[in-house]
């Protein structure tokens, strides 16, 4: 189940990456669309002023160097006329006497020559600045928000962390509740008949077959708790291959018929004949069920009925047995879930339908409750798998 969270919080941070950057780039595409039209306003309004401009170009035969020579000359001309000599003097001798621009226009001529000369740098450096404006405000704003996205999905993650560091210590005390309970049993009457405080056979018989229950119940909770954590493990995978879904649930329900009649509930089987094929890990699937079953016999009532139907991919499991309130129904499939009066009088793990829970979701499928079921069962356990 973690393993799906942070899959699922990989694909929403990757979709949010990409929409943003969509965002963006629609954004920069509509802004330089408008500063081109601004700037072809600004262009034709000036035009008049600049008609007297004569630029004169003349280089040597290198492209690249012409092309950075006239770019440096032209940036160079703007300047006041000394400083202006100066710098392509500099650049003369940097790159080689191979390019002269004469730039001749009233714009540059007269007492305010040298005013106009830095209005147009200003202009021109105004100019860049507002070309480069949607880059810098799309990188600052993709910046912004994927910082904080990462930020909330650190915060879900640390909370999620707690949630399970909480769940596993919730775990573990259960664990160790639930081991304890039996292992006080098995050493208390191991000691009476070690140090022969039972006398009568009769009694002695009685505390070793206590001795073996209980110690079959620990048995029986270490496994299901191995199978829980080796399903939430990482290297877990299912070995999956085709089946008949119904033939699955004849034999799981076939195996626990006698578990039924011991306890004298009338089964009630309406398992539809039609192949219903499906891909799955038989051996888990078959747990699955199986744990569901075991459910209703535990929590059956004794003398009364319970139901296994299988029609249209859909099984429930069904029982007459002690209701489930709504706020415990809304818990019921996690780890060590179990109402009071189940954890003392039947023994429940409480692992069992969260087993059953992560098999059917790992399988595509959805495991839910009802509490209302109808024709006299106060509960039904539903699996519904994808056909």
């Amino acid at each position: 189940m973690g393993n799906n969270k942070r899959a699922d919080a990989k694909r929403s941070l990757r979709w949010f990456l990409i929409k943003k950057f969509f965002l963006i780039m629609l954004f920069i595409y509509i802004s330089e669309e408008m500063i081109g039209f601004l700037y072809e306003k600004l262009t034709v309004g000036t035009s008049d002023i600049l008609s007297d401009l004569q630029i004169s170009i003349s280089g040597g035969s290198n492209p690249i160097s012409f092309a950075l020579q006239t770019l440096l000359y032209s940036l160079a001309t703007l300047l006041p006329g000394t400083i202006s000599g100066y710098v392509q003097g500099s650049i003369s001798k940097l790159m080689g006497d191979s390019l002269r621009i004469a730039v001749t226009s009233p714009l540059f001529t007269g007492r305010w020559g040298v005013a106009l000369r830095i209005i147009v740098i200003v202009i021109v450096l105004v100019m860049l600045l507002i070309s480069l404006m949607p880059w810098m405000i799309g990188a600052f704003y993709y910046y912004f928000v994927v910082t904080r996205k990462v930020n909330e999905l650190m915060e879900e993650e640390k909370a999620q962390q707690l949630a399970n560091d909480r769940q596993r210590n919730l775990l573990l005390s259960d664990i160790a509740h639930d081991i304890k309970t039996p292992l006080t049993t098995v050493c208390g009457y191991s000691l009476a008949l070690a140090d022969g405080v039972v006398k009568e056979e009769e009694k002695r018989q009685e505390y070793l077959e206590a001795i073996y229950h209980k110690s079959k119940r620990m048995d029986e909770l270490i496994t299901l708790l191995f199978e829980y954590v080796k399903m939430d493990s990482s290297g877990f995978e299912l070995h999956r291959e085709e089946g008949d879904l119904g033939e699955l649930v004849r034999e799981c329900t076939a195996a626990l018929y006698t578990d039924f009649e011991e306890k004298n509930i009338s089964l009630v089987i309406d398992i539809s004949e039609e192949s219903m094929p499906c891909l799955m890990d038989k051996v888990q699937m078959s747990r699955a069920v199986t744990n569901l079953l075991n459910n209703a016999i535990r929590y059956g009532k004794a003398g009364g009925r319970a139901l296994v139907r299988l029609e249209d991919f859909c099984l429930t499991v069904a029982d007459d047995g002690m209701a489930i309130d709504r706020e415990f129904a809304e818990h019921i499939f996690e780890p060590f879930s179990r109402a009071d009066r189940a954890r003392s009088t039947t023994g429940g793990s409480g692992l069992g339908l969260s087993i059953a829970y992560k098999i059917v979701q790992m399988h595509g499928g959805e495991l839910c409750v009802k509490l209302e079921y109808g024709q006299g069962y106060t509960k039904a356990f539903q699996i519904w798998m994808p056909s």
